[in-house]
C-alpha cells in the first residue's frame, strides 16, 4: 500500500486509532452499549490494518513500540480527562518516559 503518509504517518495514525478504540473498549461497558461496542470493533481493525502497512517499511520492534506507545499515552491522558481517572507524579513521569522512549525509537 502506498501512501502519501509514509509509514511514520501511517504508524502515527494506527496509534490515535489504538487510543480512539481503547477508549471505545472501556465506554462500552463490556461490550453492553452498541455504538461503543461498534467504535472499538471497527478502530481495532484499522488500527490493525494500518500497523501492518507499516510494517512492511518499519523495523516491527520499532514500530510495535511506537505504536504501543502512543496507545498507552493517549489513553492515559484521555483516561483522565474524560472518565476522571486517577492523575499523580509517576503517572506523568511515565507519560513523559513514553514520549521519550517513542523519540529515541523514532530517532534511531
Amino acid at each position: 500500500m502506498t501512501s502519501i503518509l509514509g509509514p511514520w504517518g501511517l504508524l502515527a495514525l494506527a496509534g490515535i486509532l489504538e487510543v480512539i478504540w481503547a477508549l471505545a473498549l472501556k465506554a462500552s461497558d463490556g461490550f453492553s452499549r452498541p455504538l461503543p461496542t461498534v467504535v472499538t470493533i471497527v478502530g481495532a481493525a484499522a488500527s490493525f490494518f494500518l500497523l501492518a502497512q507499516a510494517l512492511k517499511d518499519l523495523p516491527a520492534g520499532t514500530a510495535y513500540a511506537v505504536w504501543t506507545g502512543i496507545g498507552a499515552m493517549g489513553v492515559a491522558i484521555l483516561g483522565v480527562i474524560w472518565f476522571g481517572e486517577a492523575i499523580n507524579a509517576f503517572k506523568i513521569a511515565g507519560i513523559l518516559l513514553i514520549v521519550a522512549g517513542i523519540t529515541a525509537l523514532k530517532l534511531a
